[in-house]
């Protein structure tokens, strides 16, 4: 019974610190002008299978990596050259053919905000990488931003995957269910703070039963009454860093390894925050560090480092709130690389779900 009652108060303690800075659900405003082109890009045969990664990389604490280029979006994806290296024709697919749902508290916007920067950083990327909050817009990707909340089960919560542990699934259907919504074709869900809960009976269940339902030959995906047209993709996540307090059971280290090998083994696609957070531009791994780049063991900040070392517009660009608003850095960060980071991996994964291979161009 204490360890219910702690984990409860360590919830709550972690949602408060996670939806400072949320604001109220926008409403989606367009329902889809011509139907989804569900097909991939042409020369890319879905059904192969990627090759196995065997690279055994160590980390400096001697822990395997969690690196496998086929599904996990992580440390050794999250750089501009795997960005640059993504044939352009996939980028294009996902940004006009894919209509993404996420949501998320203040740990989630590092994704969101790195995304609304992209698209200002070089020559190019305001077409390459456009992105339009909230509505759809001829030759941009459809970004519904805090999409998912307001369809939470009655007496269920939905603001990310932290405070209510199962509160997700029933959102999640009853949002795609919404045939205002059947144009949307990806789910993603972040974590606020991931420590303490139960992500081998709550959280990998409850995608499973997602992407059985909604996935591509799903239960619910055909032309009968009560289904949709369109799959879905269902993007995993990962929780972020926790300062000297990262290893051990129940931890953001040992929840990453959960997810990422259910993701190698059930071939789906995850963004692994925890990797990205703990891995310099270097790919060293600090195992103190917190979700802004700050280890002890460093002694400093290493993406403050890197960042104050390179130039904006060069090595790095500046997140914003929102497409060609104010620049921000992402909730509980003092310098861009972090959002910058997860939004290369975001991107990474549209491609890959677009039928990209990783061969670099």
């Amino acid at each position: 019974m204490k360890q219910i009652t702690l984990l409860l108060v360590l919830a709550v303690l972690s949602v408060a610190a996670c939806t400072s800075d949320q604001p109220e659900p926008p409403a989606i405003q367009e329902t889809p002008k011509e139907e989804i082109n569900n097909e991939k890009v042409s020369g890319e045969n879905k059904d192969e299978s990627p090759e196995e990664n065997e690279d055994d990389t160590v980390w400096e604490n001697n822990e395997k990596s969690s690196s496998d280029p086929a599904f996990i979006a992580d440390h050794t994806t999250a750089l501009e050259e795997a960005l640059r290296g993504i044939p352009e024709q996939y980028i294009t697919y996902a940004r006009e053919n894919f209509h993404i749902a996420y949501q998320h508290t203040s740990h989630g916007t590092h994704v969101s905000r790195g995304v609304f920067g992209l698209p200002d950083y070089k020559d190019g990327d305001d077409k390459l990488f456009g992105v339009s909050l909230n509505k759809q817009e001829t030759g941009k990707l459809t970004f519904y931003d805090y999409a998912v909340q307001s369809y939470a089960a009655d007496g269920e919560t939905a603001t990310d995957l932290s405070f209510d542990e199962t509160g997700f699934i029933q959102a999640t259907r009853n949002f795609l269910d919404d045939p205002g919504n059947a144009h949307v074709n990806v789910v993603m869900w972040s974590w606020c703070d991931i420590a303490g809960h139960n992500v081998s009976e709550n959280y990998l269940p409850g995608m499973t039963d997602l992407i059985s339902e909604y996935g591509e030959g799903g239960a619910k995906i055909g032309t009968s009454a009560g289904q949709r047209k369109n799959p879905v993709h269902f993007i995993f996540m990962t929780g972020h860093a926790n300062e000297n307090n990262n290893i051990g059971d129940g931890k953001p280290a040992s929840q990453a390894e959960l997810i990422n090998n259910y993701c190698r083994e059930n071939e789906q696609f995850c963004l692994d925050y925890y990797s990205i957070d703990s891995h310099d531009m270097e790919e060293n791994y600090w195992e103190d560090v917190n979700d802004d780049g700050y280890s002890t063991s460093y002694g400093g900040n290493f993406y403050k480092d890197w960042q104050n070392n390179h130039i904006a517009g060069e090595g790095y660009w500046k997140n914003r709130e929102i497409p060609g608003g104010n620049v921000t850095y992402g909730a509980h960060n003092s310098q861009h690389i972090t959002a910058n980071r997860k939004a290369i991996a975001f991107w990474w994964i549209l491609a890959r779900m677009a039928g990209w291979n990783d061969i670099p161009e």
